[in-house]
């Protein structure tokens, strides 16, 4: 019978890892035994964790607080107190160090905010633009259900070509998000440490809806 390694010698072994220009670091948690996973999740509730599949994904932040180091370590304790055994996996860091240019490789640059990236597009879109198909891709599939979460107000439709989801945006009127909402879901997702990438697919300029809520995309002979 293998001895069960504990989550707060699981987390120690992982902090000392950690770069020290660190600020956040996604994880995630897999008890053992399938059928602990809901009592796990209420005593890990405090870092605002959320279920993906059989596992439980949360952020853990240096700056401190309810998700910081010291509150993560009792509340791993707890857990092993309790003799709910799981398993810790780093999922993403968020670091304030970037890499020198000169080495860098593409897989190897620097996380944008996803907050900043959607500021940046919004910049380079034409004065006049009303409405927008826009993609959000994740880093990693198994943050998909959280993200689907967090970014709830956007109205995210999973992409069966992306490993994440299009939505829309309207400037004023019509179908889609806001762009401020839009931004403050992003928001959400950094808080978190969660990557990706947003980009603008379609975009429409100086629409007038008369008779109609807002303009219909067609891509690939669906509605969107």
């Amino acid at each position: 019978m293998l001895t069960a390694v504990k989550l707060v010698d699981q987390w120690q072994a992982l902090e000392r890892r950690l770069p020290e220009s660190w600020e956040s670091v996604a994880l995630r948690v897999r008890p053992e035994q399938a059928d602990e996973l809901s009592e796990a999740a209420r005593i890990l509730g405090p870092m605002n964790v959320g279920r993906v599949g059989p596992e439980l994904a949360f952020t853990v932040r240096r700056a401190g607080g309810a998700s910081g180091p010291q509150a993560a370590r009792r509340l791993f304790a707890r857990l092993d107190a309790a003799r709910i055994w799981c398993e810790l996996e780093q999922e993403a860091i968020v670091s304030t160090e970037a890499p020198s240019r000169q080495d860098e490789s593409p897989e190897e640059a620097p996380a944008v905010a996803l907050a900043a990236q959607w500021d940046r597009l919004l910049d380079e879109l034409p004065a006049d633009w009303s409405d927008l198909l826009c993609g959000l891709d994740l880093a990693s599939s198994a943050l998909l259900a959280r993200a689907a979460l967090l970014t709830a107000p956007i109205n995210p439709t999973r992409s069966p070509d992306r490993v994440g989801f299009t939505f829309r945006c309207a400037r004023s009127a019509g179908y889609g998000v806001s762009p401020g909402m839009a931004r403050r879901s992003f928001e959400r997702l950094d808080a978190e440490g969660i990557l990706g990438r947003v980009e603008v697919l379609r975009a429409i300029s100086d629409t007038d809806n008369v008779g109609t809520q807002g303009a219909v995309w067609y891509v690939g002979g669906k509605v969107l």
